[in-house]
């Protein structure tokens, strides 16, 4: 019995050590480079560059993941799907989180509007940006990588369900994006304006230490090549629905004032399928920060407290997402469950589909998240 406590505080020692050095804080003197790379004008939004450009094939070229170094796995005391983070009662603490998802056949968007008011509010957040969509927002993602409000996590190559694939085709989904992050730093360290901020280049993480899986999907063979791959596996426990143009801005603000609470991690999208994300934003982030709440990225959230892990992944309740392993299902609108009126929120329809009518529904509570430790 001794012995067996010992292992276990081990254990979770290790996993502590490793999500402090995994997480990398803002440090006063990171917007050096983006200041020096980037006018205010090249920072701002584009009316129009949130919209996605469907049927555009020029990046569907699979991304080469040769050359890159092998990672340190996760211990075990942080393997599984992180849903959110038991901090201290005194710690007013939650982490706002984008999808920057891009399917092939398709350019996905950037809701400049977003990054906008985050910036102008001094709000952190952190961003899963699939492979694709790094490659297709080259410039943007530099920002995003400079911009020490802001952190950048693995969303996927093409966003695709794990669930379904073969291990190569894992494979190749998620280390894509490890290169893509790659040579977007190596290019952005390689520029005349970081120069003169060299010191400013340690502060932004040489590759992406979170993932999120597309459609919150999981099995034990996908978190395990996550996990292997020196990464966490991050969830959520406050889905808004933005995915559906349905879910109007005040029921977006809604679930993110109502149902957060210390330690949760909130999921939203900002690749233009958010369809009123920007708006729900105006509502929702003056009146958390009434309630007295301060916005970190998951990173730092990872070191304030005990992370809540699940040896699955789901929305809401173990099972909800399986709807997503048929072919037909990835094209439903993104509506809620018809039986227990839960939102499946972080899920984006197939390329070309049109998310269908949806009838009005009365607001739901938040339902308990169970899950082990």
């Amino acid at each position: 019995m001794i012995l067996a406590k010992r292992i276990s505080i081990i254990a979770l020692l290790a996993g502590a050590a490793f999500a402090a050095a995994h997480a990398v804080p803002a440090l006063a003197g990171d917007a050096a480079v983006l200041h020096a790379c980037y006018s205010p004008a090249a920072l701002a939004g584009v009316t129009g560059e949130e919209i996605v450009n469907r049927g555009n094939h020029s990046f569907d070229a699979p991304i080469k993941i040769n050359g890159l170094a092998p990672a340190t796995p996760v211990p075990d005391a942080l393997r599984g799907s992180i849903r959110r983070v038991d901090v201290p009662k005194s710690e007013k603490v939650i982490a706002l989180t984008f999808d920057l998802c891009e399917q092939r056949g398709e350019i996905a968007g950037y809701d400049g509007r977003i990054f906008d008011y985050l910036r102008e509010q001094g709000v952190k957040a952190t961003f899963f940006a699939g492979g694709k969509w790094m490659v297709s927002h080259r410039a943007r993602t530099e920002q995003l990588m400079t911009d020490p409000l802001f952190e950048i996590g693995n969303h996927t190559e093409t966003h695709a369900n794990l669930r379904l694939l073969q291990p190569d085709a894992i494979r190749q989904q998620v280390l894509a994006p490890q290169k893509a992050y790659e040579d977007t730093r190596a290019d952005l360290a390689s520029k005349q304006c970081v120069a003169t901020s060299a010191e400013g280049m340690r502060g932004i993480p040489e590759k992406p230490t979170l993932f999120r899986f597309p459609y919150g999907t999981c099995n034990e063979a996908s978190l395990k090549a996550v996990n292997d791959a020196g990464m966490l596996a991050i969830q959520w426990d406050v889905a808004t629905g933005d995915p559906d143009p349905h879910e109007s801005a005040a029921r977006i603000a809604g679930a993110m004032v109502n149902e957060a609470k210390p330690g949760s991690i909130i999921v939203n999208h900002a690749n233009g399928r958010g369809w009123h994300t920007a708006e729900a934003l105006l509502i929702a982030i003056p009146k958390l920060k009434a309630k007295g709440y301060k916005f970190v990225t998951v990173s730092e959230l990872m070191t304030m407290g005990k992370p809540v892990i699940s040896s699955e992944c789901y929305d809401r309740k173990p099972g909800d997402v399986n709807r997503y392993d048929f072919l037909w299902a990835l094209k439903k609108p993104l509506n809620a469950n018809t039986a227990t009126g839960a939102k499946v929120a972080s899920t984006m329809p197939l390329a070309g589909t049109k998310p269908a009518t949806k009838k009005k529904r009365k607001a739901v509570s938040q339902t308990s998240v169970p899950a082990t430790n």
